[in-house]
């Protein structure tokens, strides 16, 4: 039976977790807190300590790197960059330095990143794997934490980073909050509403995990769905679906901004990602590859 750990008890963590169990993996998880009657097995780590119980590293074959803290949550202050720093690239090189320090074999490894490599903007272009990071705040933290991955290849073992979109769920996450105001008749398009919203079904981000985890290949993938929608097509379609009218004008950018100050741009910006190279390099078949189909699942 071969093991994978998995770093943060996340929402994407836990149903990959369960997904792996049903095809024969042995789980267990890396977490900065030990959740009681949590079903899967779970170690410690500190990362401002530099401390990981090592036994999680010694009982895996593969290492799924989830880990960071929700870029969405709270304004981005000069403390708040630093967390969500820490949590992506200091974890990443506390990982790296451990198994290399104790010269622990691994088989695999994936890392996660996001579609944020590319920088928060809207406009015409059509942004594939090999196009370079942007130099924005987001931008520049997804190529930082990407840079920390790719020291993996010094074990020769295959590693994967994955660019994720926005993970749709009906168990929590984005989804939900994008749901909960619409269901009271408050939900309204942000700004111009022509932002883009790289999304992917969290069924289907798993899928490709578990693919990767049987990969031979190293290589850099975005992670999303192929139809392209804009906050405001997704706005209106949520509410269609659930046969509710859109009653609320536009929020104004300047609003989002005095809300979210700079974090407001995740909100405000967003462009088309393709997804060609994950289906024609690996074959992957999206089972929610429109939203018409995602919200009828999910909904």
């Amino acid at each position: 039976m071969e093991r994978v750990l998995i770093t943060g008890i996340g929402l994407v963590g836990v149903e990959l977790a369960t997904l792996l169990t049903e095809k024969g993996y042995k789980v267990s998880f890396l977490s900065r807190s030990i959740r009681p009657h949590f079903k899967f097995k779970t170690y410690k780590w500190d990362i401002e300590n530099r401390f990981i119980e090592l036994d999680a590293l010694k009982s895996c074959d593969y290492i799924v790197h989830l880990a960071g803290s929700n870029i969405s949550e709270g304004r981005w202050t000069k403390k708040r960059k630093i967390e969500l720093r820490n949590s992506r690239v200091l974890s990443t090189k506390l990982l790296f330095n451990t198994i290399k320090e104790n010269n622990i074999v691994l088989k695999g490894y994936i890392g996660a990143s996001a579609i944020g490599y590319y920088g928060a903007c809207t406009n015409e272009f059509i942004y594939s794997e090999d196009m370079p990071a942007s130099n924005d705040f987001i931008g520049s933290l997804c190529n930082e934490w990407e840079t920390a991955h790719l020291k993996f290849n010094e074990f020769k073992i295959p590693l994967n980073i994955i660019r994720i979109g926005v993970v749709l769920s009906n168990k929590g996450g984005a989804f939900i909050k994008i749901l909960k105001p619409i269901k009271s008749n408050l939900g309204a398009v942000i700004g111009n509403g022509n932002q883009y919203m790289p999304w992917i079904h969290i069924h289907d981000l798993c899928k490709i995990i578990l693919v990767l985890l049987n990969s031979k290949n190293s290589k850099i993938y975005n992670a999303v769905a192929t139809e392209h929608i804009t906050n405001k097509e997704l706005t209106n379609k949520i509410y269609k679906f659930l046969n509710k009218k859109l009653l609320l004008p536009k929020i104004p950018k300047f609003v989002m901004k005095l809300l979210f100050g700079e974090m407001s741009v995740i909100l405000l910006e967003g462009s088309r990602i393709s997804n060609k190279k994950i289906k024609s390099n690996l074959n992957f078949k999206f089972k929610f590859d429109s939203t018409s189909k995602a919200l009828n699942e999910l909904l």
